[in-house]
């Protein structure tokens, strides 16, 4: 059947004791697709019947889905025409793992960040009520992106309109990370409460002979539930509070949604769903299966051989470690990216001083200034692309008043398959305008360990920004010595003479090995600058003084940079020198190989010398 599945209406001409069929194609076409390209997987599994029964019940893409997140789309993208193109996901010029509003009309809102559709969809709801068009707008967001306050913000702001939203609670009773805090808490209890499970078990027994009336039972098992469960909070925000059903059973599912359809006001359905759903090996291990890479589904994932060279995640991982060990004052904050920010060990060897906030990057960043007041010394391992969210608390809550906290900034620069949304393009120009704020670019993981120890040795907010991956395979030290606090080192003189046109090329992070390759074959001097901020502005202007042109080179937003950054330093001095800036374009790049896109982007040793070439011919 489903390769008869194009577009939805395809689907909502099948009779519905034909959908659990088409789930199970579907979700086996899913396993072997995302087998062949790598891609999210268990967060998919788990919405197979779910994305059957929305496309069935709405009329979309009239009726608007908002994905939260949007990792589990993948049965949403395979159902609304894109199923020959699911070989190329996450590849370049291929489907995007998330949705894109340009990539189809079903998408009718780009996510990749937590928390966003119920605002996405409130305004799309509101939208359509301001022009008289009568349409559903519906968000699914899981229960890990319901610890963050944007969802709690739009709710608030939801409850008190008529209009035709609908939020749906896909509680898979897990994030990427294992999910903490409160209101998983209060979810899990709801869900396990003896009198809720009490209530079922005698319906059952009661109805289980009189198949008609246990039929009818079940069609209304919402209502049925709605009567044992204690009121929520979810109706405290002013929605109508339906659930928990099982988000595998169409037979609840499409009824329930069905009578949402007739319902006023907003509504609120809380499904229940397993993340690697119908796959055993991922419902076994959802966290192992979240991400993984290209795999055997016969066998499933086998265990990596030892990586010849640590990833900077990993040295970062190691360095908390052995720093904690030395400094008692230590505490490590996660946003929910315990496994992705290599805080695993930390957290087992040091349980007390971790703090896994869920996803609330704003409270992170306040949370560890809290910290900070109390004399600890906070450290946040975040992700570049996620201190975005907790600008505010940045600027007000820590480097106003100057708080020690250290920013371990991973995912920095092109992250390839993720694109995007995920990106960490844009943390030099957001931090290097801050006051109080200090920022550091290692350009190898023995300077990323070094350097982590020179922001934790400061007394105010520090930042140190690494990318994604290994590096270019330098030894770590095992001691915590620090690198010189805003200084750079010379790595390669020009032995052209002195007298001459003679290029220096500044690097800051890790493009320093592509710059040295291309120092070689242009005998430029190469500098590693180490800091974007304080910027070695001596070793800056002694540089200038010895070379006729100046190129800068960051894995970053040219626009407010590393290479800004140098610029307004010569001017203020009075120096006046060429300067090519070589960094990330005014441009959003999408998903891809990440090294096929710093060379589509130049910045590659071959694309760094021909820009050096053309320019300064």
């Amino acid at each position: 059947m489903l390769e008869q599945i194009n577009q939805p209406a395809d689907l909502r001409q099948l009779s519905r004791s034909q959908l659990p069929a088409l789930a199970q194609e579907l979700r086996t076409y899913l396993l072997n697709s995302v087998a062949k390209t790598g891609g999210h997987l268990s967060s998919n599994l788990g919405t197979v019947e779910l994305t059957v029964a929305l496309h069935y019940v709405f009329n979309t893409p009239h009726d608007r889905l908002v994905w939260d997140v949007g990792h589990q789309t993948y049965p949403h993208k395979i159902l609304t025409g894109r199923r020959d193109r699911m070989h190329s996901l996450r590849q370049l010029g291929g489907l995007s793992g998330f949705p894109q509003r340009a990539e189809s009309e079903f998408d009718t809102f780009g996510t990749a960040h937590s928390s966003t559709s119920i605002s996405a969809a409130l305004g799309m709801a509101l939208g359509a009520r301001q022009k008289g068009e009568d349409r559903y707008a519906v968000a699914i967001i899981g229960d890990g992106a319901m610890t963050a306050g944007m969802a709690f913000e739009a709710m608030n702001n939801a409850g008190v309109e008529d209009c035709r939203l609908i939020v749906i609670l896909n509680d898979n009773d897990m994030s990427i990370s294992p999910p903490v805090g409160a209101l998983n808490r209060y979810l899990a209890q709801l869900m396990s409460g003896q009198f809720y499970a009490a209530a079922k078990n005698v319906g059952k027994q009661v109805l289980k002979n009189a198949p008609p009336l246990f039929e009818l039972a079940k069609r209304f098992e919402q209502t049925a539930k709605g009567m044992v469960v204690p009121a929520t909070l979810f109706e405290k925000f002013g929605f109508n509070y339906i659930g928990p059903i099982d988000g595998h059973d169409l037979e609840s599912l499409i009824p329930t949604l069905e009578n949402i359809k007739q319902l006023k006001g907003p509504q609120f359905l809380h499904v229940v769903t397993k993340k690697g759903q119908g796959y055993d090996l991922a419902e076994a291990d959802p966290i192992a299966y979240h991400g993984p890479g290209k795999f055997d589904p016969s066998v499933g994932l086998q265990k990596p051989s030892a990586p010849s060279k640590p990833t900077f995640t990993q040295v970062f991982g190691q360095w908390l470690c052995d720093m904690a060990e030395k400094d008692k004052r230590l505490v490590g904050i996660t946003p929910a990216m315990r496994e992705g920010s290599g805080m695993v060990e930390f957290h087992k060897r040091f349980p007390d001083r971790y703090y896994d906030v869920g996803i609330a990057e704003q409270h992170a960043v306040t949370f560890a200034g809290g910290l900070a007041c109390e004399g600890l010394k906070p450290v946040v391992a975040i992700y570049s692309t996620f201190l975005q969210r907790g600008y505010d608390q940045l600027i007000h809550d820590v480097a106003l008043q100057n708080l020690p906290v250290v920013f371990a900034l991973d995912r920095a620069g092109l992250v390839g398959a993720d694109g995007a949304t995920h990106a960490g393009a844009y943390d030099i120009p957001f931090i290097r305008c801050i006051p109080n704020m200090s920022l550091a670019c290692p350009a190898d993981e023995r300077e990323c360990r070094q350097l982590l120890s020179s922001a934790y040795a400061q007394n105010h907010p520090v930042a140190v920004r690494y990318p994604r991956g290994a590096g270019a395979g330098v030894p770590t030290l095992p001691d915590l010595a620090p690198l010189p606090f805003g200084k750079g080192e010379v790595r390669r003189q020009s032995n052209l003479p002195s007298d001459g046109p003679r290029i220096a090329i500044l690097a800051f992070g890790t493009l320093l090995y592509p710059a040295l390759e291309a120092g070689d074959k242009l005998d430029a001097t190469v500098v590693n600058m180490r800091w974007v901020k304080p910027l070695d502005v001596a070793l800056l202007l002694q540089v200038a003084a010895e070379h006729t042109a100046l190129v800068t080179l960051e894995e970053g937003a040219i626009m407010g940079g590393a290479g800004s950054a140098v610029m307004e330093a010569l001017q203020a001095a009075g120096v006046h020198k060429p300067v090519l800036q070589l960094g990330l374009p005014d441009t959003f790049i999408e998903h891809g190989d990440p090294a096929k896109l710093l060379s589509l982007q130049g910045l590659d040793a071959a694309g760094i010398e021909a820009a050096i070439r053309q320019r300064f011919a």
